[in-house]
C-alpha cells in the first residue's frame, strides 16, 4: 500500500518542529527533541534538514510562496484593483497561515541568513509599490507601508479574535488609512474608497454621501458574529461596517 504523502517523514518532522517551537521556542528546541518526539535519530532529521534553520525556512515557505503568487496575480491589474487585490489577499494569506505565523513570530528574523529573507524583502517592496501606485508621492508611499503593517500585525497580536471579525476590522482600518483627504471626499466616495465601501474594483456610478441604510448578507453575518463574540459593542460594529447603530440594531433583531 502506498503511504499517504501527507504522512511522509519530512512532513512529520515539520509538524513536530512546529509543535515544539510553539511549546518551547525555536532557540530552546533541539533537533534531538524533535527526533525523540518522532522516534527518529538526529541523523534522520539532518537527512531532510541539514540545519535547524532549514526547518524554520521550510515552515515559512508556504506563506512566502502564497504572497508571491498573490503579487503575481495583481501585477497586471489596473492600479486601483491591484491595490485592493493585494490588501485583501494579504489579509487572507495572513489568516490562512495564522498558526505558524503566531508561533514563529519571534523567530522569523533567524531566517535572515538565507534566501527566504531576500524573498520577503522583495515581497514587501513589490506590495508597497502596488499599493502606492505608479505615480505615488512620499505620502502615498508611507501610507502603503503602513497599510501592509495594518494587514499583518493584528493577526499575531489578536490571536483570540476570530478570523471573520479580525478580517473585517483589519480591512476597515486600512480603508480608513488610505481614505482621501477631506478635500477629495466626493471623489473618494465615487471611487469606493470611503469606510464601509467594497474594496474590490470601482463601483459603477457614484455613491451617494452618507452611510448605507442596509447591509449585505455577508456583512450581516459578520455583524452577528462580532456581536455574538462579545468583543465589539454595537457602536464598534457600526464603525467597522460603515453604517449607523440603528442599521446594526435592525439587522441584529430576531437573530
Amino acid at each position: 500500500m502506498t503511504a499517504d504523502p501527507a504522512d511522509d517523514t519530512r512532513t512529520r518532522i515539520l509538524r513536530a518542529a512546529l509543535d515544539l517551537f510553539a511549546e518551547h521556542g525555536y532557540q530552546r528546541t533541539s533537533l534531538r527533541q524533535i527526533g525523540e518526539r518522532l522516534r527518529l535519530t538526529k541523523a534522520a532529521i539532518l537527512y531532510h534538514f541539514p540545519a535547524k534553520e532549514n526547518l524554520l525556512a521550510a515552515l515559512v515557505e508556504p506563506f512566502v510562496a502564497d504572497l508571491e503568487a498573490l503579487l503575481d496575480s495583481a501585477q497586471t491589474q489596473p492600479t486601483e484593483l491591484a491595490r485592493w487585490t493585494v490588501l485583501e489577499g494579504w489579509v487572507d494569506t495572513m489568516l490562512a497561515h495564522r498558526r505558524p505565523l503566531g508561533m514563529l513570530f519571534h523567530d522569523i528574523a533567524l531566517i535572515g541568513r538565507g534566501d527566504t529573507y531576500h524573498r520577503l524583502v522583495e515581497i514587501a517592496m513589490r506590495a508597497n509599490d502596488l499599493i502606492a501606485g505608479p505615480d505615488a508621492g512620499s505620502r502615498e508611499r508611507v501610507r502603503a507601508v503602513q497599510a501592509v503593517a495594518a494587514c499583518s500585525d493584528p493577526v499575531v497580536f489578536f490571536a483570540d479574535v476570530s478570523d471573520e471579525v479580525l478580517r473585517a476590522d483589519m480591512l476597515d482600518g486600512v480603508r480608513r488609512l488610505l481614505a482621501a483627504p477631506a478635500s477629495d471626499a466626493a471623489a473618494a466616495a465615487g471611487a469606493g474608497l470611503g469606510p464601509g465601501s467594497p474594496p474590490h474594483g470601482t463601483p459603477v456610478g457614484r455613491r451617494r454621501p452618507g452611510r448605507p441604510r442596509a447591509l449585505g448578507r455577508e456583512q450581516v453575518e459578520v455583524a452577528r458574529r462580532m456581536h455574538a463574540a462579545g468583543t465589539h459593542s454595537v457602536e464598534a460594529i457600526a464603525a467597522t461596517l460603515g453604517v449607523s447603530r440603528a442599521t446594526v440594531y435592525r439587522h441584529l433583531e430576531g437573530q
